[in-house]
């Protein structure tokens, strides 16, 4: 029978793991702080240890991994956590942590993992950790668990050599997940260079990439080093892949497969050692069928896939992400230093079609606008406090019929609706339900409404 020890200074949490484990035929104990638990792997060994990261007292999980790997090298660890950073992703990895479980939890996943914990396939699920402060290291902000899931994939593929494609819609932070990637590698002390492939036309994005000979065009007064070459040793980021050319597709693959680079006007090839990564927001594999993206580059630099999740996809993060743009508005010279939670809440029924780019412009054109020291909803720009008023009348409209009236139950309550919503005006109501205002008398007769007199 395999055992499991089970650690969260939350009795409940406990209670709950240890139900839904036992019931999977192991045997499990468990423990609500470090000390318990560590003189609990003194006395026997276990197979699976299951932890929560913030045990409420000096040691945390993270550190507790640490001890289990010295005490215990053979057993596995899944830490759970409901908060995180990318640095506590990368090391927990780094320590040998089998997998993470995010809170709230989710029975069937929580089972999944400790079933191939058990099962000894500590090779396919490395963990991501997570703690309870956002990162500004990064700049990568959030614990929802969209998030949660790319730390730690940034952890697993940040030390290996392999090309990675970045997808993601405008404005997630593809960059900011590029820049993670190559501080988390062996080569973030080599530079790291970025560049819009989209931004430059496709003669000077050849040249940029790669370098030019003096006279190859005009203008090239002396040889120059391209951006292949300025990444030595480092990290190429290559923002918008999907908007070069078959033309200069061709040159990008030969450099992913020969690792050299010919300058424009150059005959002779010059060896690179950089490693590649691309990002777009088109849909590559759909690019690829239309015939305007090569498939054999696309798979060359889809080795490993990341995608960022947008905005609407993780609500839970927008506090977070609203305050780290205000406290970057207030350094700009803002005079609000903070938010109201009514104006939070106008800001998570917005569906942020920018995501987080256009969250943190909303932020700074509020801060610098508010009348106060408080950003409240009227400082929002009009879009937004404009599709909060339409969220507002559907959500009353679905109401109108959420307990299945009779037709003319339905009637009833629309007339009343409409004169609410007119101020209780008889002509503005007739014209809204397209009927004369005689019809509007009967009908208000008929329902047992009284209509505002003029005046009122």
């Amino acid at each position: 029978m395999k055992k499991i020890l089970v650690i969260d200074d939350d009795l409940e949490t406990c209670n709950f793991l240890a139900e839904i484990f036992s019931e999977e035929g192991w045997q499990v104990a468990s423990s609500q702080s470090a000390e318990t638990a560590l003189a609990a792997v003194e006395r026997e060994p276990f197979d699976l240890i299951v932890s929560d990261i913030n045990l409420g007292g000096r040691t945390n999980g993270v550190q507790l991994l640490k001890e289990f790997k010295k005490t215990t090298p053979s057993s596995e660890v899944i830490l759970i956590s409901g908060f995180g950073t990318l640095e506590t992703a990368v090391e927990a990895v780094r320590e040998g942590a089998f997998d993470y479980v995010s809170k709230p939890f989710n029975v069937n996943a929580v089972i999944s993992t400790a079933r191939r914990a058990l099962q000894g396939r500590s090779a396919e699920a490395p963990a991501a950790v997570l703690l309870k402060e956002y990162s500004e290291a990064s700049g990568l902000i959030g614990h929802s668990p969209p998030m949660i899931e790319l730390y730690k994939e940034i952890a697993l593929v940040a030390p290996s050599r392999s090309t990675i494609l970045i997808t993601g819609e405008s404005g997630v932070g593809k960059e900011l997940v590029a820049r993670a990637i190559h501080r988390n590698s062996p080569r973030a002390a080599a530079p790291f260079v970025a560049i819009n492939c989209g931004a430059i036309t496709e003669t000077l994005l050849e040249a940029e990439l790669f370098g030019h000979v003096k006279g190859s065009f005009t203008g090239a007064v002396a040889d120059k080093r391209g951006l292949f070459e300025e990444a030595g040793g480092g990290t190429l980021f290559l923002d918008e892949i999907g908007e070069t050319s078959l033309a200069l597709q061709v040159k990008l693959l030969r450099v992913l497969q020969e690792s050299e680079i010919r300058r424009v006007g150059s005959a002779r090839a010059v060896h690179v050692d950089v490693r590649v990564v691309a990002a777009t927001n088109r849909d590559l594999e759909r690019e690829v069928k239309e015939g305007r993206f090569r498939e054999d580059l696309f798979y060359r630099l889809s080795v490993v896939t990341l995608r960022v999740p947008p905005l609407r996809e993780r609500l839970e993060d927008l506090s977070l992400l609203a305050a780290h743009a205000l406290k970057q508005a207030r350094r700009a010279g803002a005079r609000a230093t903070t938010i109201s939670e009514e104006a939070l809440a106008v800001l998570h029924q917005y569906d942020w079609p920018g995501n987080v780019r256009e969250l943190e412009n909303t932020i700074e054109h509020a801060a610098l606008y508010a009348r106060g020291s408080v950003i409240t909803p009227e400082d929002w720009p009009e879009k937004i406090r404009r599709h909060t008023r339409s969220q507002e009348a559907n959500g009353k409209l679905q109401g109108l019929f959420t307990d299945l009236p009779t037709l003319e139950e339905l009637e009833r309550r629309y007339l009343l609706h409409v004169l609410h919503a007119v101020g209780g005006s008889r002509t503005r109501a007739a014209e809204v339900l397209a009927i004369d205002r005689r019809t509007l008398y009967r009908m208000a007769e008929r329902y047992g409404i009284k209509l505002k007199e003029p005046g009122e």
